[in-house]
């Protein structure tokens, strides 16, 4: 069964995401408040283990801000979905690059967040229109200005294959692939996306429209 929190100052909205756990049967909330500190010290408090999934509320009444929470909250173990209103698109594009999985609307069926939920759950993305909507026409989040060999390089390393079939795919030397994405990593950080890990790397690709969910399933 799959442990979630809810962290969101709107009580209402809480309640509602608890209910429909429980109907559904998959999903136990273990957590349900109106701060990341709050969720951390009932951490704390009960020696419990990260939950699977957290659902954080965008921006919270306690004065912090997204990057924060989510980066403390991946940092402690868990998945971050976004659930918001999704009418600003810059601090989405935040929340995205300080780690987390998706965002799910607000005003989205309930169902489909219950849905959101098992799928971050797996260790899948959520790639919706909400997602999309987020990064549409803000250039400084898709442009890293990688080249075509780049890109071509992320494409497959972030699908799944071994850094040494990428470079016999491709035709090109190992040293070479690596080279590529060891600059692909720099042209993130440049633009103020780090991608450290195979998975963050697995977010640009999605996020860039390099790779699509079909492919990362895949491994092609």
């Amino acid at each position: 069964m799959t442990r979630v929190a809810l962290i969101d100052d709107h009580e209402s909205v809480r309640l509602g995401l608890e209910a429909a756990c429980a109907r559904g049967g998959a999903e136990h909330v273990v957590f349900s408040g109106s701060s990341v500190t709050e969720y951390v010290r009932w951490r704390a408090s009960q020696t419990a283990l990260p939950a699977d999934v957290v659902v954080l509320d965008l921006t919270l009444g306690d004065g912090t801000t997204v990057t924060e929470n989510v980066r403390r909250l991946v940092g402690d173990g868990s998945h971050v979905i976004i659930h918001s209103v999704a009418d600003r698109p810059a601090a989405v594009r935040e929340a995205l690059s300080a780690g987390a999985a998706g965002i799910v609307s607000k005003s989205a069926p309930i169902d489909d967040v219950t849905a959101a939920l098992r799928t971050v759950a797996s260790g899948e993305l959520l790639h919706n229109v909400e997602w999309a909507s987020a990064i549409e026409g803000d250039i400084d989040f898709a442009d890293a200005q990688l080249s075509a060999r780049e890109r071509d390089v992320l494409r497959l390393y972030a699908a799944g294959l071994p850094l040494k079939a990428v470079a016999d795919r491709l035709g090109i030397a190992y040293s070479t692939a690596k080279e590529n994405i060891t600059r692909v990593r720099v042209k993130y950080v440049e633009v103020g996306r780090p991608a450290p890990t195979k998975v963050d790397l697995l977010r640009r690709a999605m996020e860039d429209g390099i790779l699509m969910d079909s492919e990362a399933a895949s491994g092609r």
